[in-house]
């Protein structure tokens, strides 16, 4: 349905209020983004098409230039591979061509389910060529077709089933969150795919039973690659890190950061729920006032394989897996393998503008426990390495590889 001149200004109007009163980037200086606003006001105003001024105040909030920034209409249906199918895409050179190349394809999710593998090129999407830098985008809800070139040279035809939707949390599709095994060599392997949820109960049961199961491995791998983040499920894995009790960061209001504070003063949550009964009073106590908070490990005992863990990140580990990178990292507790994470890092929330369409924004800035804000920075591995194609077509993952003999 056409948008009027006054449905237009509306939104724009709140759109502005709502950046003015929450967005939150401790080192962003909002006049600068007014200016451009105002800039181009008159011509937003004039946009008659929904889909053109859909695009248009996307990318006037995108020059807020943080993560969880997004403007869109909340039936839009067509969304990147990493949050659609379950796997993440990267842009190769193979044989002097510019092909995007499946990295992570998370076990359960729909690319995987129709036989996609880490290292297959992404040929076309439905009768589309799919070339770099456009990047892919997937319609949700519907049987897509896909052309892959496994390793071996074969092209193949890939049939999707993409699911609809249960709203804009990512990921839309869920694919297995936990799996594990033990290596060759006697590591042990646990792979995360995200932190679904917002509380993570559970993920953390199954990363009990991930642990259990590798309770006598000498050395264990982590695989953070492709995991978008997701809830507080990650303190769990946290936790198996080290023995103790030990202050992971601190997540700041906008409210609380431009006040005085105290960062051992701030509420702590150092222990998720073991059953959703709990949940109730968890709410209560976390609902009222500032909500700024500290995170503490749960202090679940001394692990086999402490002093030998490695993790695997990669640049599209992000948000809630970066915490645990970080985390890792400044104490010591493992080595950080791969390539440096996306710097996604903020805390988002969503709001209802009129005529059905949404606005997302940073609210809330983590900082590590030792001050280190990392939003567009990332964590930058101990050990950088790239995942080679020549590696993958040979049935090999040059990652895991140094990985397993870095820990």
């Amino acid at each position: 349905m056409p948008l009027t001149r006054q449905d237009r200004e509306r939104i724009l109007t709140k759109v502005v209020r709502l950046v003015d009163e929450r967005f939150f980037d401790p080192h962003f200086d909002l006049s600068g983004w007014h200016a451009q606003v105002h800039a181009r006001r008159d011509s937003l105003l004039a946009l008659d098409d929904p889909e053109e001024f859909e695009q248009e105040m996307h990318a006037v909030v995108s020059k807020l230039g943080v993560s969880h920034v997004g403007f869109y209409h909340r039936s839009a249906r067509r969304v990147p591979a990493r949050l659609a199918i379950g796997a993440t895409l990267q842009k190769c050179a193979v044989d002097s061509d510019a092909v995007w190349v499946f990295h992570d394809v998370h076990e359960g999710g729909p690319a995987h389910a129709a036989g996609v593998e880490r290292g297959d090129i992404l040929i076309g999407v439905g009768d589309k060529p799919s070339k770099p830098p456009d990047g892919p985008t997937f319609a949700m809800g519907t049987t897509t077709a896909i052309v892959v070139q496994k390793l071996d040279g074969r092209q193949i035809r890939a049939v999707l089933d993409i699911p609809v939707p249960r709203s804009r949390q990512l990921p839309y599709c869920t694919p297995r969150v936990v799996s594990h095994s033990v290596l060759g060599n006697g590591t042990g392997y646990l792979k995360v795919s995200v932190f679904p949820g917002v509380v993570g109960i559970d993920v953390a049961r199954d990363l009990d039973a991930a642990a259990s199961a590798l309770k006598e491995c000498p050395s264990l791998v982590i695989d953070l690659r492709g995991n978008p983040g997701g809830g507080i499920g990650g303190l769990r894995l946290m936790s198996y890190l080290t023995p103790g009790k030990t202050p992971v960061g601190y997540s700041l209001t906008r409210g609380r950061a431009t006040a005085s504070y105290d960062k051992e003063k701030l509420r702590r949550f150092d222990r998720i729920p073991s059953s959703k009964w709990a949940l109730l009073p968890l709410a209560l106590r976390f609902a009222l006032g500032d909500r700024s908070t500290v995170l503490v490990t749960e202090g679940l005992g001394a692990q086999a394989f402490h002093g030998s863990i490695a993790i695997l990140v990669n640049e599209h580990t992000a948000s809630a897996s970066e915490m645990i990178a970080a985390f890792a990292k400044e104490n010591g507790l493992a080595r950080i393998v791969g390539n440096t994470t996306a710097g996604r890092l903020l805390s988002g929330d969503t709001f209802k503008l009129p005529c059905g369409y949404v606005l997302s924004l940073p609210v809330g800035a983590y900082y590590t426990w030792q001050g280190r804000l990392l939003e567009g920075v990332g964590i930058t591995p101990d050990v950088e390495v790239e995942l080679s194609y020549s590696a993958l077509r040979s049935g090999l993952d040059n990652q895991l590889s140094v990985a397993t003999k870095s820990d």
